[in-house]
């Protein structure tokens, strides 16, 4: 399959560090140059913003979906190739899965995480088989694939998931990665 479209799962804070803005932009750019669309929550600050950014300052397409309830209080982007608006955030979530050929998670909080976690499971049991991959700008998520290691160990989720989301340092790791992956069985209970 080759991947046109890629969901990023980021948050609309910059974080402490000008690198993480810095490096989303140029994730957004090496989208834009490598034509692949952006499809993401709309939200026109903090990492989100600096995606988009990097996607249309360098002729590239980036699709917002924002529920509406949020779009009247949320810094909805006025910059996007197309705005979709949807009732719910599981509408959301699920909207952007269907519009994605891949998934990506970049730095963010708790909802980050949270729709991270639903793709990865979504793999897990089979209700998709789209890379999935992690931006880990400044190793911000090297404790998320401790944690990941950790409940293999434990015997919590099956070893050949181990790398069903694997972390990369550039954009070109990424998309290689994204690229090459291979899609998993489910998972089996014993």
């Amino acid at each position: 399959m080759t991947i046109k479209r890629i969901a990023v799962y980021c948050g609309a804070s910059k974080g402490n560090q000008p690198e993480y803005v810095e490096s989303a932009y140029e994730l957004g750019k090496y989208f834009a140059e490598h034509d692949i669309e952006l499809v993401f929550g709309a939200g026109s600050i903090g990492i989100m913003g600096a995606i988009q950014d990097g996607v249309l300052d360098h002729g590239g397409t980036a699709i917002g979906v924002m529920p509406k309830m949020l779009d009247e209080r949320e810094i909805t982007s006025q910059r996007l190739s197309k705005l979709i608006l949807v009732d719910s955030m599981h509408e959301r979530k699920q909207k952007m899965a269907e519009l994605a050929d891949a998934f990506v998670m970049a730095p963010g909080g708790a909802g980050s995480l949270e729709e991270f976690f639903e793709v990865y499971c979504w793999a897990q049991i089979g209700l998709h088989q789209k890379p999935i991959g992690v931006y880990n700008i400044k190793q911000f998520y090297n404790p998320l694939h401790q944690l990941i290691t950790h409940m293999i160990q434990e015997g919590f989720i099956d070893a050949k998931y181990e790398n069903l989301a694997r972390l990369y340092e550039t954009p070109e790791a990424l998309l290689t990665g994204l690229n090459e992956a291979k899609p998993i069985s489910t998972r089996t209970y014993n």
